[in-house]
């Protein structure tokens, strides 16, 4: 559709000085798309960063593509970060998640590629609306110069630079070397993205840079460390079983002249530690968790309750320091996966972020800061909203008092462990509550308190906390071949996204989440400290963070278990785990 040229209107003040655009309409009700996005002005710049992650002895520059209306007034900016831009390597997995000596080996590129989301409405709906929309290459990908390093510090301070060089702090140039600046904007950027691309608004809001006045971040990274490892153990993001740091780098790596990162990777490889699984200096350089004092930026946090990708922990964890700190923000939590809820709840999600941005970027009062802080869906097309979030804390007691026993077995599943809680199985405990008298609803993140022992090779507990019914339909969403999209699209992308919808199957249980320990560093994550064999220790970790609804008449039930096989490593069966029923607690 084409849309007739107009100004937008606004009084903005950069850098001391008023600069006077004509005022605006439209304040009250949000900006409008008053301008044509055919005559849209594109250019590209790379901005030098205060990094040589290529040790090539010049600063490594970021690629930046920028789609920004042809208006005289000063706008601000729109930014999607990504290392995905130019594809992905394919690169093998590592083989040693069967601890037994056997083999399993996939490549990233047949499993990821799927998962790779970007919001490709942005420039598509803003940019008529008065928003410069910009797209930037992670460092080591696509043009940018430096080496991928999965979450490290220079691909923080590379995403930085864009922010920087938007407020007149960084250099930038063109395609002939000469120097350009960013007069057209206003100097106010948000930052938004999937996975990946979501991350980096976390990791940059980390560093208090001063012009990023908010972040989007949907199914993103908080922690690196919690999205490959767990309480000490090695545990792959689900689906992706042998992925990790180096993996991932050396998947991204589509710059020119990749060989120079080879000595970057073969760091990576070697300081992560996929044999004691602690959290170190590497991790903490990767735990945007340790800088969260610094954030300036207001939050809109978005994650699918059955993202096992990125697992809904990184956004409970990451939400509760937000809170501590009472960072501007807002929640949004959906029924679907690995995703943009762009895909599931269309017209009320660009609604939301048309306001946010408005909000926050154009600071026009949109109202949305004084409605509730929690829009979660607590069942497909049923949504709730909250004041706070999570709600009040509750505790469930499980367990006789009897000791039970039960023996890891590597080749089951959790989802078949799950299964038949009232039948006996050698290979799990399942603890139960009674029928709910009511619908109950528990929403952040599970603890669980167990006392075990561990006799074998396993290092693991697993728990399952698991909703039992009666044949009930639990639903999901799959996607379908046909394609929607969301106005002219540009070079290379569209704005199109493959339709979602709910399915139902039927079955009698669901699991709500998950969580994993690896006993030996059950006094800290940075600790390994062995334990004897058959001896009792009290065990406490938490589980992914949820918001779910258990029917009235519906079982809470708790399964242990040890390997989680389409997680965590698998070391030879036959671990011999006692559990005592005492004290076993859920909170």
């Amino acid at each position: 559709m084409r849309l007739l040229a107009r100004s937008l209107t606004l009084l903005v003040v950069l850098a001391g000085s008023a600069v006077i655009a004509a005022a605006p309409a439209h304040a009250a009700t949000g900006t409008q798309p008053v301008h044509d996005y055919t005559t849209a002005i594109r250019e590209q710049v790379w901005v030098q960063a205060p990094v040589d992650s290529d040790s090539d002895g010049q600063p490594d520059r970021v690629a930046v593509r920028i789609i920004r209306p042809a208006t005289s007034s000063r706008v601000p900016v729109i930014f999607q970060p990504s290392p995905y831009y130019a594809g992905l390597n394919d690169v093998p997995n590592h083989d040693d998640i069967d601890r037994d000596g056997s083999m399993s080996q996939r490549s990233i590129d047949a499993n990821r590629a799927e998962t790779i989301t970007f919001a490709g409405y942005l420039d598509n709906y803003f940019v008529p609306r008065g928003y410069a929309v910009v797209f930037a290459d992670s460092l080591g990908s696509g043009g940018s110069t430096g080496c991928p390093t999965s979450g490290g510090r220079n691909e923080t301070l590379g995403m930085k630079a864009v922010i920087d060089w938007l407020n007149g702090r960084a250099p930038g140039f063109d395609a002939a070397g000469a120097p350009v600046k960013a007069g057209w904007t206003n100097g106010r950027t948000g930052m938004i993205g999937v996975s990946y691309n979501g991350t980096l608004p976390n990791a940059v809001a980390a560093t208090g840079v001063r012009g990023l006045e908010t972040i989007v971040p949907i199914a993103a990274i908080s922690s690196w460390y919690d999205y490959y490892r767990s309480n000490g153990g090695v545990v792959a993001p689900g689906g992706f079983q042998g992925e990790d740091t180096d993996v991932l780098a050396k998947a991204v790596l589509t710059r020119e002249n990749p060989e120079v990162c080879a000595d970057v990777t073969a760091h990576l490889e070697q300081a992560q530690d996929r044999e004691t699984g602690d959290y170190s200096a590497y991790w903490a350089e990767r735990d945007y968790l340790r800088d969260v004092h610094k954030v300036r930026a207001s939050v809109l946090l978005v994650h699918g309750l059955h993202d096992f990708n990125v697992r809904t922990g990184q956004a409970g964890q990451w939400w509760d320091a937000l809170s501590k700190r009472h960072v501007p923000r807002k929640i949004w939590l959906h029924q679907a996966a690995h995703t943009d809820p762009f895909n599931i709840r269309r017209a009320e999600w660009l609604s939301t972020l048309h306001r946010w941005f408005d909000q926050w970027l154009y600071k026009i009062d949109t109202g949305i800061m004084r409605e509730p802080i929690a829009d979660v869906e607590t069942a497909p097309h049923q949504w709730t909203t909250s004041r706070t979030w999570p709600l009040r804390p509750t505790s469930f007691h499980f367990g006789t008092g009897q000791r039970q026993t039960f023996t890891d077995d590597t080749s089951r599943t959790a989802e078949s462990l799950a299964a038949a809680p009232d039948t006996a199985d050698p290979n799990r405990i399942a603890y139960l509550t009674g029928p709910l008298g009511k619908e109950t609803r528990l929403s952040g993140t599970p603890e669980v308190t167990v006392r075990a022992s561990l006799d074998g090779d396993s290092p693991y507990l697993t728990a399952l906390l698991v909703d039992y019914g009666e044949a009930e339909r639990f639903q999901r969403t799959r996607t379908l071949a046909e394609l929607e999209c969301i106005g002219p699209g540009v070079e290379g992308d569209p704005g199109c996204f493959a339709k979602r919808e709910y399915v139902t199957a039927t079955t009698p249980y669901e699991i709500v989440t998950r969580g994993w320990i690896d006993v030996r560093n059950r006094f800290s994550p940075a600790h390994t400290t062995g334990i004897e064999a058959g001896r009792t220790y009290t065990f406490r970790w938490d589980l992914q963070t949820t918001d779910h609804v258990f029917a009235a008449g519906h079982r809470i039930g708790l399964v242990l278990i040890s390997t989680d096989r389409d997680h965590t490593l698998r070391y030879p069966s036959g671990t011999v785990v006692g559990v005592s029923g005492a004290g076993l607690r859920i909170s």
